[in-house]
């Protein structure tokens, strides 16, 4: 197996990040004491502000991915342009505000998890609300429990217990962590080849925590650290492609690990029921989640 250095290496997915992407890189100074390497993994954005912070940054490097990738896939070109000294892979939004010193907080969460493959921060709304980033790996029960009553019963039991939010606000063992900051061991990362990329958008992060957990590897929620999505998670209006991508992607994900003949009846029951909740949300015009959840 390779082996890398201590650096540290931020890989953010840009697609016409906006005036965020300055808040995003002014505030990574202060997350850290460690040189980083920054990679923009650019899906075709159109307003100009990645290749301006290229072209403004030194530590910042403008890499085309060649079309629009999707989150998993972009974010697995950015890793592959990090070079060898790297041995910290930072997979972030662009519209994260880091906090002072989060960065070096869980990078040294690390030597209390020596199995500990992914490592995420606690994660507020702009409005100091926490967001459950921290959650279960989803399950028939729970899964279906959470997507039918989600938004009709949002204290329904099975809400609770997957998004984990009566849990203590402590450093502990997580099912998986939001793709919207998460700090992963190159080992661990190379271990199972990085993200899914045939999930465009959604659940990619789902989708390696599962995949860590199996390697080995502890996804750990380590709040002592603190970011803030200036995004929000449910506020900003999502297009109809949005809404079918997020579903699109839960059924990939429960039909990927319930494969074979056995299992048909089976996914055709969870498609039938995630394509009448698409058609629900989309004739209530809700929106689909800003983030990966």
């Amino acid at each position: 197996m390779k082996t890398y250095g201590d650096e540290l290496g931020v890989v953010t997915v840009t697609y016409s990040p906006g005036e965020v992407l300055d808040r995003f890189l002014d505030t990574l100074a202060k997350a850290t004491t460690r040189p980083v390497h920054v990679i923009l993994a650019d899906n075709g954005s159109t307003d100009g502000a990645p290749e301006k912070a290229a072209a403004e940054r030194s530590e910042v490097r403008f890499v085309p991915t060649g079309g629009n990738l999707g989150y998993g896939g972009a974010a697995n070109r950015g890793v592959a342009e990090l070079p060898d000294e790297v041995g910290w892979v930072v997979v972030v939004n662009p519209d994260i505000e880091w906090g002072a010193g989060s960065l070096d907080t869980l990078v040294e969460a690390a030597s209390r998890w020596p199995r500990g493959g992914v490592f995420g921060p606690l994660i507020r709304e702009t409005t100091g609300e926490v967001y459950p980033s921290a959650r279960l790996l989803p399950s028939l029960g729970k899964g279906f429990g959470h997507a039918a009553l989600g938004k009709v019963w949002p204290g329904n039991p099975w809400t609770r217990q997957y998004r984990q939010e009566t849990n203590a606000v402590t450093e502990r063992a997580a099912g998986w962590l939001s793709g919207s900051c998460l700090v992963i061991r190159r080992e661990a990362f190379d271990s199972v080849d990085g993200f899914d990329s045939t999930y465009f958008m959604y659940f990619e992060d789902v989708d390696l925590g599962d995949r860590m957990g199996r390697a080995g590897w502890l996804n750990v929620y380590v709040p002592s650290a603190e970011v803030v999505h200036l995004g929000g998670h449910a506020t900003a209006r999502a297009s109809d492609r949005m809404l079918k991508a997020h579903h699109d992607s839960a059924y990939k994900y429960l039909a990927d690990r319930h494969f074979g003949p056995w299992w048909a009846p089976l996914r055709l029951a969870i498609r039938a029921g995630l394509a009448l909740r698409l058609k629900l949300e989309l004739r209530t015009g809700r929106a689909a989640p800003a983030t990966h959840h």
